[in-house]
C-alpha cells in the first residue's frame, strides 16, 4: 500500500490497522505533514512517551494563545472556558487536585453498586428490540444503556435524556477530530453551551435540594478547603457525560462487530462464560474505542530516535501500539484467552481512562447478554458507517439481523 499522511481517508476510517502497521514499521514516530504533528506507533514508544513528563497534556490554553488569531480567539472563547477545566487537558498539580475530587464521587464501590441497574437496562433493551429482527446495534443497543446509566447518575430527569444525543454528536466531531466536517466547531460551541445552561440549573437544583447523584457528590466534594467552583462541575460534568457513553458505546458496537466477523471465538465465549473479563480485555486491544491520545511537547525531548520540539503536538496511535508484534503474539489475531494482555486502550498512569471501571462493567454486561439472548446474530445486509474522527473508533451506524424468535425474554438464554 501507498503510505501517505491521510489518516482520515475512508477506507482507512474503516480500517485503519493496516495503514497504522505499515508506519509502525516503516517510521515508528512519524512527522505527519498533513496534521503538523508527530504520530506515534509503537507500543514501547507510547509505554514510554505516555510517561514522559516532557509531553503535557495541557493543551487547550496553549492553542488558544498561540494559534488563534484574535478573532478566532473571540469566536472560541466559550468553547475553550468550557474545556479548560476539562482534568483531561490539565498536567499535576492541576490535574491531580481536579481527579481527586472527582474520584471522591467515581468510587469502585459506586461503580459496583450500579451492576442490577444496567442488567435491567439491558434486558429491557433487548425485549423491546427482539421481536423486531434487524436493528441498527449503535441507536438502538449500544448507545441507549450508557446514555441512561450516566444520565441517571447525575440527576437528569428522563424526559430530558434525547437532548443529550444531539449535544453530544456535535461535541465528539470536536473532541475527536472530525477536521473534515462541516460547521463543527459552530455546532459543538452551540451544544456545550447549551449542555452547560442545562448543567447549572441541575446544580442549583441539588444544592438547595441535595440528591443522592453525581452532581450532588460533586457539589459535595470537599478535601481541607478545597472544593470544586461551579464551572469546574460543570465542565466535570460535560466531561463525564460525554466520555461517560461514547466510549462505551463503541466499547459494545467495535466489539460486537469483532465477535460476529470471528465466528469461532464467539461461540468460543458463548461456550465458557467464564471468559468475559478477558473477552472484553480482548477486545479493547484489538477494536477498541480511542485510537490516539494528544500530547503537547512541553520542553525539547527525544522519542524512538526523534528529537521532538518544545510546542509540537504528538499523537500516541493507541491503536497501531496495541497491534505492535513487538509486545503481542499474533497481535491480528482477536484471542478471547490471550494472556498477558498488557493494552493501553484505556491508557494508563495519571491520566488513565476515570471510566474505565464502569465501561468495563457496563461493555460485559452489554455484550453477554446480547449474544446470548440473540443466539443468530449477525451483520445486516447494510454496511457498518464509522465516525471519520482521528481520536475515537466508532460506528455512526451498525446494522444487525436475527431470528425474532430467537430472542428470549428476560435472563439471558
Amino acid at each position: 500500500m501507498a503510505i501517505d499522511d491521510d489518516i482520515l481517508s475512508p477506507e482507512r476510517v474503516a480500517d485503519p490497522y493496516p495503514y497504522f502497521a505499515a508506519w509502525r514499521e516503516e517510521d515508528p514516530v512519524h512527522w505527519n505533514e498533513q496534521y503538523r504533528a508527530w504520530f506515534v506507533h509503537r507500543f514501547l514508544d507510547v509505554w514510554e512517551g505516555l510517561r514522559n513528563p516532557a509531553l503535557s497534556s495541557d493543551r487547550v490554553q496553549p492553542v488558544f494563545e498561540h494559534k488563534l488569531s484574535p478573532e478566532q480567539q473571540h469566536e472560541r472563547r466559550p468553547t475553550f472556558e468550557i474545556l479548560e477545566h476539562w482534568m483531561v487537558f490539565h498536567d499535576p498539580p492541576d490535574h491531580t487536585r481536579l481527579r481527586r475530587l472527582v474520584n471522591q464521587a467515581f468510587t469502585p464501590r459506586s461503580v459496583q453498586a450500579l451492576r442490577p441497574r444496567i442488567e435491567a437496562v439491558v434486558a429491557d433493551l433487548l425485549d423491546q428490540i427482539g421481536p423486531r429482527g434487524s436493528v441498527d446495534l449503535i441507536r438502538d443497543f449500544a448507545y441507549p444503556i450508557p446514555a441512561v446509566i450516566i444520565a441517571e447518575m447525575m440527576g437528569v430527569p428522563p424526559e430530558d435524556r434525547d437532548l443529550f444525543k444531539a449535544w453530544s454528536d456535535a461535541i465528539m466531531i470536536l473532541v475527536f477530530g472530525g477536521a473534515r466536517v462541516e460547521d463543527r466547531r459552530e455546532r459543538a460551541q452551540r451544544s456545550l453551551l447549551e449542555l452547560a445552561d442545562y448543567l447549572r440549573g441541575l446544580i442549583r437544583r441539588f444544592r438547595a435540594d441535595p440528591q443522592d447523584n453525581l452532581i450532588t457528590s460533586l457539589v459535595r466534594a470537599k478535601e481541607h478547603d478545597d472544593a470544586l467552583s461551579e464551572d469546574e462541575i460543570v465542565s466535570t460534568c460535560t466531561l463525564l457525560l460525554f466520555g461517560g457513553h461514547e466510549t462505551t458505546t463503541n466499547l459494545i458496537g467495535n466489539g460486537t462487530r469483532a465477535l460476529l466477523t470471528h465466528p469461532d471465538q464467539l461461540q468460543r465465549l458463548r461456550h465458557d462464560p467464564g471468559l468475559l473479563a478477558s473477552a472484553v480485555e480482548e477486545l479493547l486491544r484489538f477494536d477498541g474505542p480511542s485510537k490516539m491520545q494528544v500530547r503537547r511537547v512541553a520542553h525539547d525531548t527525544e522519542l524512538g530516535g526523534k528529537r521532538l520540539a518544545a510546542g509540537d503536538e504528538l499523537y500516541f496511535v493507541q491503536a497501531a501500539a496495541n497491534h505492535d508484534p513487538e509486545e503481542f503474539p499474533d497481535p491480528d489475531t482477536l484471542d478471547l484467552g490471550r494472556s498477558p494482555n498488557r493494552h493501553i486502550g484505556f491508557g494508563f498512569g495519571l491520566h488513565h481512562c476515570l471510566g474505565a471501571p464502569l465501561a468495563r462493567l457496563e461493555g460485559s454486561i452489554a455484550i453477554d447478554a446480547l449474544i446470548r439472548r440473540l443466539p443468530d446474530l449477525q451483520p445486516g445486509p447494510e454496511p457498518e458507517v464509522w465516525h471519520p474522527t482521528l481520536i475515537s473508533r466508532g460506528m455512526e451506524r451498525f446494522p444487525v439481523s436475527f431470528t425474532p424468535a430467537a430472542a428470549r425474554k428476560g435472563a439471558a438464554a
